[in-house]
């Protein structure tokens, strides 16, 4: 008997569970990806060969650029107390819209008497806003150091932790400015702090 042939068919894949997975990925790096933070410092910050991440809790950072000190801490609950015994420290009233918009501000570097100002501006023209850099010198009225204070005594009130402490500097910025922010770090006997740097590149062979 002659034989019969069997028609042959294209193979097919079914992609549908290879798609699923697909999207499941693409939600997963959706939803835990974290918005780049607007630095107003623009410190470049000087290479290092030696990397550790730093903490994104429980964190405190000073930044320097253009000769200006800017300051920020990781918790927002922490930046509404800190806010609530600066104002009462200096006699400035905070309304609570202000305090919420302080809350949600990651990095500021205001003086005191330009606070409500910053905070009464439209998000949309916070770019367009001077900040003159805190204010820190070798005087009693130093802000940065009543900044650290309040964020340290609201982070132990809070959450009975204490605060870690990082520094990140511009490459080009003249020690006495970093050595400034290290007195106001020495009066409150904190000695131990992060550098923030970049990752230094091998050199070419």
């Amino acid at each position: 008997m002659p034989r019969v042939k069997v028609a042959r068919k294209s193979t097919a894949i079914d992609m549908t569970a290879m798609c699923d997975v697909a999207f499941l990925l693409l939600t997963f790096f959706i939803l835990t990806a974290k918005p780049k933070i607007d630095d107003p410092s623009h410190a470049e910050v000087p290479p290092s060969s030696n990397m550790a991440p730093v903490a994104d809790q429980n964190m405190m950072t000073v930044s320097i650029g253009q000769d200006k000190l800017f300051y920020s801490v990781t918790e927002q609950d922490v930046r509404s107390e800190a806010l609530k015994a600066m104002g009462t420290k200096y006699g400035v009233t905070f309304t609570p819209e202000e305090t919420q918009r302080f809350s949600l501000t990651q990095v500021f570097g205001v003086p005191m008497k330009s606070l409500k100002s910053f905070l009464d501006t439209p998000p949309d023209q916070l770019k367009n806003f001077k900040q003159e850099g805190i204010q820190a010198d070798t005087t009693n009225n130093n802000e940065l150091f009543n900044w650290i204070y309040t964020s340290r005594q609201a982070e132990k009130a809070l959450h009975d932790k204490d605060l870690q402490m990082s520094i990140k500097g511009d490459s080009k910025e003249q020690y006495p400015q970093i050595n400034l922010i290290i007195s106001c770090l020495e009066k409150q006997k904190l000695f131990k702090f992060n550098l923030i740097t970049s990752l230094k590149t091998a050199p070419k062979k």
